[in-house]
This record gives C-alpha cells, sequence and structure tokens, in this order.
C-alpha cells in the first residue's frame, strides 16, 4: 500500500519481519517520552503508567488497580465503542457486514497524520473491510465513514456513544469523537475495563476481529494492514514481536495522542480465566505491552477460579417453597448454577450466604415443572487485599415436578383447612 500525500511517501508496515523489525527500531527509538517516571503512581507491581486496571472478564472482579477511577483521555481506545455501536446495529437487523458504505467528505478529510487508510470522498467499501480497517489497523477515516453512515453525523454518532454510555453505567465517560483523536474525550481505566467486559461478552465475534493479525483491504494494495497489537499470540512466529507476544492474547484496542500517552485494552485467556487489562499514559509503544504483560503475569499466577457452592446444592435456610394447588403442598427447590469466585491460589475464601429470595406463598401454583425459577441466592466474598465484598447471586430453582392436585383432593384439604380453623376458634373460647 503506497501513497503520496502532500510531498510525503507513507508506508504501511509490511508483514515482512525484517520490515517489522526495522519499524520497531525507528518508532521507539524516536517517539518523545509522553508521562514522566515521577508521576506515575507507586504500586506493588511496578506498573509504569498513569493509570491501571486487571480484571475478571467474567465477573468484573479488579483484581489489581492503580489510579483506575480518574478519567483521561483514552485516545484510539475510544474505537472499542464505535465497534460495539456497529456490532449492536448488525445485530438488530438494522446493518450487514456486507452492506456497502460510501465514504464521505468528513472521513475523507481525516488528518494525514493519524492511522488511515486513505480513503477518498465517494469510495464505497463494505462494512466489513471497514470494519476490519478500524479493528486492525486503528483507521480514523474507517471509523467516520462507519459513523457517519449508521447516525448521518459523526456528532449524531458520538451522541450515541454518550447515551450507550450512561446505560451501561460508565459514569466517568465523556465521548467528543468516534474515533479518539478529540483529547476532550475521557474515561477511566476502570470503566474502560467494564466496557472491554460487555463488549465481549455480548459480542464474541468481536475477538475475531480484533485479533487477525493482517489484512488486506484492498486488492490492490501491495501490502496488508498490520494488527497495532504487538501481543497477539499470533506475532510468537514473528521473530520482531515474539517478546511481546503472550498466551491467550487476543483483543482488544491500542491508542496514542499526545494528551493521552501510549494506551492499550488488552483482553488474554488461559485455561477457563479470561482477564482484562487496561494501561493509560504509558511512556511509549512498547512500554505499553510490557506492563500490560507485568498485569496478566500477576493476574494468571497469582489467581483462580473456586467453586464455593456447587450446582443443584440446597441452601439450608431456603429447602421447599410452598406450591398452591398442587398434589404437594410444597416443593423441593435448589441452586441453578455453581457460585465461582476468583481467588488468590491456595486460599480458602470466607463466603457467607447474605441474602435469600423465595416467590411467597400463593405466587406459585400447580402444575410446576422441575426446573422451575422461584428465587435467588446471593453469597459475599470479602477480597481480602482490597477488603471489597464481591456478591453473586444465583437462581433458586424447583427439583422436581409439582403436578395439580384433583379436585377431590383439594376439597377435602379446603374443608380439612376449614374444621382445623373452626377448632382452634373454638378453643380459643376457652
Amino acid at each position: 500500500m503506497l501513497k503520496r500525500n502532500k510531498g510525503l511517501v507513507r508506508f504501511v508496515p509490511t508483514i515482512c519481519a525484517a520490515v517489522i523489525a526495522t519499524m520497531l527500531t525507528t518508532t521507539i527509538g524516536t517517539h518523545q517520552v509522553h508521562a514522566d517516571a515521577s508521576e506515575f503512581t507507586s504500586n506493588s507491581l511496578g506498573i509504569e503508567a498513569r493509570s491501571a486496571i486487571l480484571i475478571d472478564a467474567d465477573t468484573g472482579q479488579v483484581l489489581y488497580s492503580v489510579n483506575a477511577e480518574k478519567a483521561y483521555p483514552p485516545a484510539s481506545m475510544t474505537k472499542l465503542m464505535t465497534e460495539y455501536l456497529v456490532l449492536e446495529e448488525v445485530t438488530a437487523g438494522r446493518l450487514k457486514m456486507t452492506d456497502m458504505v460510501t465514504a464521505t467528505k468528513e472521513a475523507a478529510s481525516i488528518p494525514p497524520d493519524g492511522s488511515a487508510i486513505y480513503l477518498a470522498e465517494g469510495d464505497k467499501h463494505s462494512v466489513k473491510d471497514l470494519y476490519m480497517a478500524m479493528a486492525v489497523q486503528s483507521a480514523n477515516d474507517a471509523t467516520i465513514a462507519l459513523a457517519d453512515h449508521i447516525s448521518g453525523t459523526e456528532q449524531s454518532f458520538v451522541e450515541k456513544m454518550n447515551a450507550t454510555a450512561k446505560e451501561l453505567g460508565l459514569t466517568s465517560a465523556h465521548f467528543t469523537s468516534a474515533t479518539g483523536l478529540a483529547e476532550t474525550t475521557v474515561i477511566s481505566a476502570g470503566d474502560m475495563a467494564k466496557f472491554a467486559s460487555v463488549l465481549i461478552k455480548k459480542h464474541p465475534e468481536f475477538l475475531e476481529f480484533a485479533s487477525t493479525p493482517s489484512y488486506k483491504f484492498r486488492e490492490r494494495d501491495k501490502d496488508p494492514m498490520i494488527n497495532l497489537n504487538w501481543m497477539l499470540e499470533t506475532n510468537k512466529s514473528i521473530p520482531s514481536l515474539k517478546k511481546y507476544a503472550y498466551t491467550g492474547v487476543d483483543g482488544m484496542k491500542t491508542g496514542y495522542i499526545g494528551a493521552a500517552g501510549y494506551c492499550f485494552t488488552g483482553t488474554a485467556k488461559q485455561g477457563d480465566l479470561r482477564l482484562i487489562s487496561v494501561v493509560m499514559d504509558t511512556s511509549s509503544k512498547s512500554s505499553r505491552f510490557i506492563q500490560t504483560a507485568k498485569l496478566f503475569d500477576y493476574g494468571f499466577q497469582n489467581f483462580e477460579k473456586k467453586t464455593v457452592v456447587a450446582p443443584k446444592t440446597v441452601v439450608e435456610s431456603a429447602k421447599t417453597v410452598k406450591i398452591k394447588k398442587g398434589k404437594s403442598k410444597e416443593v423441593p427447590i435448589m441452586t441453578a448454577t455453581d457460585v465461582t469466585f476468583l481467588v488468590k491460589k491456595g486460599a480458602a475464601p470466607d463466603v457467607q450466604l447474605t441474602k435469600v429470595d423465595v416467590k411467597k406463598e400463593g405466587e406459585l401454583v400447580a402444575p410446576i415443572a422441575s426446573g422451575t425459577e422461584v428465587g435467588s441466592a446471593t453469597y459475599s466474598y470479602k477480597d481480602p487485599e482490597t477488603g471489597k465484598a464481591i456478591e453473586k447471586t444465583v437462581k433458586l430453582i424447583t427439583s422436581e415436578d409439582v403436578k395439580k392436585a384433583s379436585w377431590w383432593r383439594l376439597m377435602f384439604r379446603s374443608l380439612g383447612g376449614f374444621i382445623s380453623g373452626l377448632f382452634h376458634g373454638l378453643m380459643d373460647l376457652f
């Protein structure tokens, strides 16, 4: 891919290892360091970033954090929200990956010093190709083209971004662009990690795009786009990148502008454990991956999932629930699934049953099938390091069928209740 713009020759890096090696040496050596080490908050892992966090992707449990609640510019990590909204449109049936998008004047006018695939006004490309350019190359013009296609203008799309952030409870987020080029866009590392978890849970197909190592945008392009995420596990086969490649990494998004420094939201899965990390304002392109590796090492080496309540467990304080008009007046209940917490390896977690809710008498009327949800049980685990209580709620379900009683049985049951009530009423007179 060779383009001329205002007399400058721009190259997209090739997948060739020798060219990538040159790219690494040049960019790492010449970029100005943004964050002063003296500004980093001292922390036990030695994370050199203005803000950082590591969470369990499944539960959102925070495993490590440094200044993670303060909002900073996220640079191109902003595109995670844009990518989410595109997938939302596809899921809703309002957009297809095969739909053709016409590049707007705004998309074609993106400053040439940012990441781009050099769209010209009126160019037509599929949603999939533009999405790939956004996910793999962090192309700003492709991002604007998609935003304009969905909402008419970038500003209208930004309104959708902010409305979505509010719905998801991302209280620190304020978006002012679809790309992250605007330094007025801010979000905390904590909210970015929370959002990343939502994204991959609701749209796991996102990781197929984010983990693509290279992608040729146009057939005529000499070279493919190369994924900016050096930590992808697939990079273990590339000599110049294998020192950054990390087992299980399959996403998510890098970012850089002057106001943000070098940022990275990453995710890795090893065994049954998936972690999400965010580092904001590190000192160089390579440092954002080095700091992320520190977080992943800490998470995978020190934590494990521990099941504290097995599925189909009977809760002592709620063994049964009453049934109306059934052959039986009550039915046994149990947990629908297990209760699992992420704990330090070798630790015996102190878990308490904190709340049980079951449907009241009269709310359940036979017939009732086995597996019917009738309530919930909440368990709490106090993280010994953070002191924070982590709660998990599990459904309570019936463990057997209850058929409806015959009218004969119901009549005698009613009569028996009447006689019993009459007897107790008479006894109260004496």
